[in-house]
């Protein structure tokens, strides 16, 4: 396959279209090798529309969501950022010009795509979702749906710092973005989205009589 032409014509088909104007969000996308981050036998269907599998359950967010979810963050060079269950936006962060960190929980990702990362220039942690790595950080940025929203990670922001996610509770999910100020965090609705919900941040289930 010709990924550079697939890439080409993922930007213009799926990400122009869809009111992402910020061309330096394009140029990364154009130059960012996505069939690097998904399973090696998917690798044919990187820029599909679908949600193409990484490794375990973990997948990865189709390109129009995750330019939609970085347009609205407006990342800028220099910044600090951590991707949680975000290998793909991380990649593209970083052809920005930010300081990425990608986070997962689960090290067998990083066994797949870890090579690609270290390739972008990007740092990598093993941790639990709910502790994001840094403290002081411009962006936060997540692939996964979030059915319940760690406290801790607006308290990883510094004030003025950027968070852009899918909040999922049902069949469809509401990407947001979340900005820090003194009095705590605002938010925003952008666009409805599916991605799978991260299991590991979904509260367990509780019964009454």
């Amino acid at each position: 396959m010709d990924f550079t032409a697939e890439r080409k014509a993922m930007v213009d088909s799926q990400v122009r279209v869809n009111d992402v104007t910020n061309h330096e969000i394009h140029l990364a996308m154009m130059e960012t090798p996505r069939e690097s981050f998904c399973a090696p036998e998917r690798a044919f269907a990187a820029y599909s529309e679908e949600a193409v599998t990484i490794a375990g359950d973990r997948r990865l967010m189709p390109a129009r969501d995750v330019a939609k979810l970085l347009q609205a963050a407006a990342p800028r060079a220099g910044e600090t950022a951590l991707a949680i269950a975000a290998p793909y936006a991380a990649a593209v962060l970083a052809r920005i010009g930010l300081k990425v960190t990608a986070q997962e929980s689960d090290a067998a990702v990083f066994e797949v795509i870890g090579a690609a990362l270290e390739a972008e220039g990007v740092q990598t942690v093993v941790a639990p979702l709910a502790q994001p790595s840094g403290q002081g950080l411009d962006l936060i940025v997540s692939e996964g749906g979030i059915a319940d929203l760690p406290k801790t990670w607006g308290e990883a922001l510094r004030t003025g710092g950027r968070m852009v996610l899918v909040e999922r509770r049902g069949p469809i999910g509401k990407a947001a973005l979340f900005i820090k100020g003194e009095q705590g965090l605002s938010r925003r609705e952008l666009f409805d989205s599916s991605p799978a919900v991260l299991a590991e941040l979904t509260p367990a289930p509780t019964f009454s009589l």
